[in-house]
């Protein structure tokens, strides 16, 4: 089975809006209540396009079974060389390196883009995506508490860090 990580290209939103619903509707890694419509995911890639922020995806066999994208941590401007970074692989391909291959792809073009630091933002019972990112040498630099309300609970977030050399 090949793996092939490239750019995103319109064609690519029906399968990401579908990874993307998956995780909203049944996990706390997105803490949006409500399935996105084509029309908001494909508005919020433009955005990060206009922006020159990548989406790159993971394609097996021509079906997109994976993405990553950064775009801004915050609003100011010294904050430009921070980015806040999020990869999403499909339910029915976990565990086939597909997530590693998308982090080692953003890395890459953070680093061409002169990122300094990448930031992901976990919800701390997301274990394996804690790991995931300990994996790659982010660290825990903090979690706050019950920062968002999912699922009749109170959600804790943690903040992990990679400083790009």
């Amino acid at each position: 089975m090949k793996i092939t990580i490239r750019n995103y290209s319109q064609k690519d939103i029906p399968a990401i809006l579908s990874i993307i619903n998956f995780n909203i509707l049944n996990t706390t890694s997105i803490y949006d209540y409500n399935e996105r419509t084509l029309e908001q995911q494909t508005k919020i890639f433009n955005n990060k396009l206009l922006k020159k922020f990548p989406i790159i995806v993971a394609e097996i066999d021509n079906e997109c079974v994976g993405f990553g994208s950064y775009s801004e941590f915050r609003f100011r401007e010294a904050n430009i060389f921070t980015v806040e970074h999020s990869i999403y692989v499909s339910n029915d391909f976990q565990g086939l390196g597909i997530g590693n291959l998308l982090m080692k792809k953003l890395i890459l073009i953070a680093q061409g883009q002169n990122i300094h630091t990448m930031i992901g933002v976990i919800d701390t019972n997301n274990k394996s995506s804690i790991q995931f990112h300990e994996k790659f040498g982010f660290k825990n630099v903090g979690i706050i508490k019950e920062t968002a309300f999912k699922f009749n609970k109170w959600l804790d977030t943690a903040f992990l860090q990679l400083i790009l050399e």
